[in-house]
């Protein structure tokens, strides 16, 4: 406790210097949790735009093909292709919409009826039948019913045909097959005979297990690219792997920036270190001649950059909390994410890289007063 002492007061003694090197210890940590927050909060941000959980396998018709719908006889190799897992077909429009005195456009998304609850989940109401006239609304549509006229029981005019809204449709967000939230979904049977088409925009493979998306995209592959390519096959996992690999360089390029200052911080803290030794070469002679092992001169010097470091630390955790707060209301959206396990343990780890930092600047300068001559230093002026 001796030393221990003896750095406290050193540091007070000193105490602009020191409070210098403590506001770098606490810039740096700031920077590097910050930085980890934001990071993290990105990768949440995609993982909540993304609706897939990497069980969606999507065909496309491939580009120069010469066809961008598919026919009832290609969706029926896809079924095969696929085996036991759901094939959802759907078809797209864009479409002008009126619903009373409010008109307005809408993307429109068609379906088999008895798919529909399958690839989307509902917030209220019941899922439309290929027996009547009904649909359903995105939930974003629903949100600006005030605008749109759109909500449930509502009635829609869509050309010369009224249907009604049954459901409302679960907010989906971004996804890599469709975008039903600022859409309305109608049952296939209607749209077919409504628009006079028989074909199919996409195929939505929705698999059982998600072991076998890879053997189940190669199975559509084959089938349908056996002699020329017909199908441009996605597989969301794939992606979403991709997706969240460039959140994860994302964080650590962030972090890096902070470590960088923090680095800086830790000079700092070698130079308030070096600068205490040349002062006390005296001090240090004393201490020495007094019987003051060398090991112990070094505890001492390591206590001041320890003691620097746990208040810089500790001061930009505190800090770092508030920080991460407004980046994560104001450049994300969303301040919940910082209240994510991880998000919370950037702070942790930038207090700890502070204080690892601190303690590694002060090792040189605590072993060069360990290893000063007593006697040289007793007649140092």
């Amino acid at each position: 406790m001796t030393f221990l002492d003896l750095a406290r007061r050193n540091i007070s003694r000193h105490w602009l210097r020191s409070t210098l090197a403590v506001i770098g210890i606490v810039i740096g940590v700031i920077a590097i949790a910050s930085m980890g927050i934001l990071g993290n909060s990105i990768g949440l941000m995609f993982d909540d735009m993304v609706s897939d959980v990497g069980d969606t396998i999507v065909v496309y018709p491939a580009t120069g093909s010469g066809t961008t719908a598919f026919t009832e006889r290609q969706i029926t190799d896809i079924t095969r292709a696929a085996g036991s897992n759901r094939v959802i077909p759907v078809a797209s429009t864009f479409d002008s919409i009126t619903v009373g005195e409010t008109k307005s456009g809408a993307m429109i998304y068609a379906m088999p009826a008895a798919d529909i609850q399958f690839l989307l989940d509902k917030e209220a109401g019941t899922y439309p039948r290929d027996t009547g006239a009904g649909c359903m609304i995105g939930s974003r549509l629903a949100a600006n019913s005030k605008e749109t006229g759109l909500k449930l029981g509502a009635r829609v005019r869509i050309g010369d045909e009224t249907l009604r809204v049954t459901g409302v449709l679960a907010e989906r967000g971004m996804g890599f097959d469709i975008n039903p939230d600022y859409a309305i979904v109608v049952p296939y049977r209607w749209y077919s005979n409504h628009y006079d088409r028989d074909e199919y925009d996409l195929v939505i493979v929705k698999v059982r297990d998600v072991k076998d998306i890879d053997s189940v995209r190669e199975a559509i592959e084959e089938r349908m690219n056996r002699r020329e390519e017909v199908v441009n096959v996605m597989d969301t996992k794939a992606i979403l792997e991709s997706v969240f690999a460039a959140a994860d360089s994302i964080t650590v390029f962030l972090m890096g920036i902070g470590a960088i200052s923090l680095i800086v911080a830790g000079v700092s803290i070698l130079n308030v270190m070096m600068m205490s030794v040349t002062e006390r070469i005296k001090e240090i002679g004393v201490l020495r001649s007094i019987g003051t092992r060398r090991n112990e001169v070094m505890r001492m010097f390591i206590y001041e950059a320890l003691i620097l470091g746990v208040v810089g630390a500790v001061i930009g955790g505190v800090l770092s909390f508030g920080t991460g707060y407004l980046m994560t209301a104001v450049l994300v959206g969303s301040p919940d994410y910082l209240y994510n396990v991880k998000s919370l343990l950037y702070i942790v780890f930038g207090m700890a890289f502070g204080i690892i930092t601190s303690v590694a600047s002060g090792i040189y300068p605590a072993w060069k007063a360990a290893h000063l001559n007593p006697i040289q230093a007793l007649r140092h002026e």
